[in-house]
């Protein structure tokens, strides 16, 4: 089977202080921009225009057909978080970016990205695959339920496991269940800091 490696690098800055992580892109030819979440399909800025911004549609390209990355990587690097996929390397075992249907091969290297972010205090997960992945790496006893979080020590630093649902809609969830979970998430980092 063929091994697919991460074709994105991920987007974090000294800053960071919330670090999203999902699983593992779509095939590149569904792609509409080079970014997270980049199929049209996802419904991940969708969910983040809904929280923030009350507007579904805030970061769509005026043609409606695609989002806008510029947009997008402004207000993340506004609001100090970043992007990534727990998997690095991973097998497709059918031709899509189902979880379900994921053999990672290689996790993420969580300790260059957690130095290169020395203030991240907060990982956010997006599926189940990637709360697993996150889990057995940082040794967390029990992965939280989605909408709840886990209080973790890594290197001396304290951290937060966040669990969100995922922005694909296969998920079954509708659009306004999804983002009010992702808003009471993100409440209950602004209220409940570390």
């Amino acid at each position: 089977m063929n091994i697919e490696t991460h074709l994105l690098t991920p987007f974090i800055f000294s800053d960071t202080k919330i670090l999203m992580l999902g699983s593992f892109p779509p095939k590149k030819e569904k792609w509409t921009m080079d970014f997270y979440y980049p199929n049209f399909q996802n419904d991940m800025w969708r969910i983040f225009g809904i929280v923030f911004f009350e507007d579904k549609e805030y970061f769509l390209m005026e043609d409606q057909k695609k989002f806008n990355k510029e947009k997008i990587c402004e207000f993340l690097q506004e609001n100090k978080i970043g992007l990534g996929d727990a998997a690095y390397k991973v097998i497709r075992q059918k031709e899509n970016a189902s979880d379900k249907f994921l053999e990672i091969v290689e996790s993420l290297d969580f300790k260059k990205i957690l130095t290169l972010a020395p203030l991240c205090n907060t990982i956010i997960t997006t599926g189940e695959k990637s709360g697993e992945i996150i889990q057995e790496y940082f040794g967390i006893d029990k992965l939280p339920k989605i909408g709840e979080r886990a209080l973790f020590e890594w290197n001396g630093r304290k951290m937060y496991l966040c669990r969100v649902p995922s922005s694909s809609r296969a998920y079954p969830k509708s659009l306004n269940d999804k983002s009010q979970i992702y808003k009471d998430v993100f409440e209950m980092i602004k209220k409940h800091p570390l």
